[in-house]
């Protein structure tokens, strides 16, 4: 199939030669090696199994999953990348990193991700063309009224607009900036060689800041997608609370390097989670102010997506969510009738961390009641009703383990909002067979789970969380549900490297900063091809198998 080869099934990309040394460690470039074949994974079956052939798997829907794009504007005045110098002190754990050296070229790399979903042919494995593209948050990085035109621009179409304040780059990672903890593409500073260089053996790259913030023209996804609500959406760096004295902040002309004096590190991560405005007050750097910078709320996120063309109109959100300011929608997929269930697990309260108030967790009883012949009270009698049987994917930013905010409940003017725990959730949806899927992101890591049912064997449902665009492994996820025709059902999911060379070529203007943002992604030393963050082979390219929850559709 002509779109197929960019699927990780036919190749994928590892550690190539040491194109420089550092002190600690090399740099590496990318190089194509082996693709990785389906992984059946039995874990909710219970018994062997044997795939049938092709002919006899009927394909219901196939879509594609994409998440943690975290397109920053780079040059904010609030943005604290100085926390990085703290990456060593535990008590900063959750705060670092904020600046990651590939972060000016990530809207080419969601470019490059998007060009390459519309150039596939479909399913590799059965050839049904994708239907819609689900994304679960943190498209945008520090809750911007700039971020989120770009992430617009790039998945709609239109001009994306990179650079903010004024005509050139004013950031961290230029020149002129006092500090060496960030890579310098640009060359070496007035302090010398920065620490990227001289420790991980990082480029030089003349001019490309320039390029980085240059505008550009995206053709923007030909397929229908949905919309998700993250935390990089809701608060300052994904976890401060968008306090006023924050956001007016953000539209002026300074910027913070240091942290405050006699900053009191036991609490930073509690100060800044409620007050982020507290780390304002150190050492400051002039910069252009740009209204553009504005913070947004949850409810301009969400009207946003209401623009003209857009499929389907409002990208899943609706004129409830209008009116109402919530997040979270479902939506029935007018092929399959596959319901998606899109969720808002953040916390506007502060941290990076979900949670899910009582009120949204009786919206979701509801939803899945509507398409269920049969499912279970909180006590375990079975109920039946007339409704017809159709399959449920559940889709979010946080997953049932990063569902552990308290903060949300904080009092509002009628009292106390009291939250839906993780294992309630994961209770509740048991309660309703026919939900075989929970897509979401936040931790950056591909990861498969199985979620069995306590109370009935062989039951349950996957729980796939894909890795962030912004880094390794910078790549997109397919995701199909089929029906194998013996009883069962498969969540096949399959790995998408966007197409650009796996070695920069300068040459080749469409590619070069796409395929750079990948490679330097791939040598972040925490982040990158020695991580954790791919996964492992049963968390990539797998065939999920569980029963199908009712007779075939």
């Amino acid at each position: 199939m002509g779109g197929s080869h960019h699927t990780t099934l036919h190749r994928t990309l590892g550690a190539g030669r040491i194109l420089r040394q550092g002190t600690e460690r090399p740099y590496r470039e990318l190089t194509l090696q082996d693709g990785e074949s389906h992984i059946v994974r039995d874990d909710l079956l219970g018994r062997g199994w044997e795939a049938p052939p092709v002919r006899e798997r009927r394909s219901l829907v196939c879509v594609g999953h994409v998440t943690d794009l975290q397109i920053a504007d780079v040059q904010s005045p609030v943005r604290f990348e100085f926390f990085n110098r703290e990456f060593d002190d535990p008590r900063f754990a959750a705060l670092v990193p904020v600046q990651r050296p590939q972060e000016a070229l990530t809207v080419h790399a969601v470019d490059a991700v998007v060009r390459t979903l519309n150039g596939l042919d479909g399913s590799p494995v059965t050839g049904t063309p994708l239907s819609l593209v689900v994304t679960t948050g943190d498209a945008i990085d520090n809750a911007q009224w700039n971020e989120m035109q770009m992430f617009l621009a790039l998945l709609e179409g239109g001009r994306v607009r990179p650079n903010s304040g004024g005509p050139g780059y004013e950031g961290v990672q230029g020149l002129d900036w006092p500090d060496r903890i960030f890579w310098r593409p640009e060359g070496e500073g007035p302090q010398g060689p920065d620490l990227w260089r001289e420790r991980y053996g990082f480029p030089h790259h003349p001019g490309l800041l320039r390029a980085a913030i240059a505008e550009f023209d995206a053709p923007g996804l030909q397929l229908p997608w949905l919309a998700c609500f993250g935390n990089h959406e809701a608060l300052t760096q994904g976890v401060g609370a968008l306090t006023r004295p924050l956001l007016e902040y953000l539209v002026g002309g300074r910027k913070p390097v240091d942290l405050p004096s006699g900053l009191d590190r036991d609490r930073a991560l509690d100060l800044f989670t409620e007050h982020p405005e507290a780390f304002l007050s150190g050492r400051q750097q002039p910069i252009t102010p740009d209204i553009a910078r504005r913070g947004i709320t949850r409810a301009e996120f969400v009207a946003e997506h209401f623009r003209m063309g857009g499929r389907p109109y409002g990208h899943g959100f609706t004129q409830e969510n209008l009116r109402e300011g919530t997040a979270y929608y479902t939506h029935d997929d007018p092929d399959s009738g596959v319901r998606m269930i899109g969720l808002d697990t953040n916390c506007l309260a502060g941290g990076a961390d979900g949670c899910l108030d009582a009120e949204q967790g009786r919206w979701l009883e509801q939803q899945l009641v509507e398409v269920h012949s049969r499912y279970r009270r909180a006590d375990g009698t079975e109920v039946r009703t007339s409704h017809e049987d159709r399959l449920v994917v559940v889709f979010s930013h946080h997953g049932p383990d990063t569902l552990m905010n308290r903060r949300g409940l904080a009092a509002d003017s009628s009292g106390p909002l009291p939250l839906v725990g993780a294992e309630d959730l994961v209770a509740l949806l048991h309660r309703f067979p026919n939900v075989v899927l929970w897509l979401n992101g936040h931790t950056h890591v591909n990861t498969v789970r199985p979620r069995p049912n306590p109370n009935d064997t062989g039951r349950g449902f996957w729980e796939v969380t894909t890795c962030a665009v912004i880094d390794w492994p910078c790549q997109a996820r397919l995701v199909e549900l089929v029906d194998n025709g013996d009883g069962t059902l498969s969540v096949l999911c399959t790995m998408v490297d966007h197409d650009t060379p796996a070695r920069p070529d300068p040459a080749d203007e469409r590619t070069w900063l796409a395929s750079l943002h990948r490679e330097i992604a791939a040598n972040v030393p925490w982040s990158g091809l020695t991580s954790a963050m791919a996964g492992a082979r049963t968390d990539r390219n797998v065939d999920l198998l569980l029963p199908f929850p009712f007779g075939r559709p």
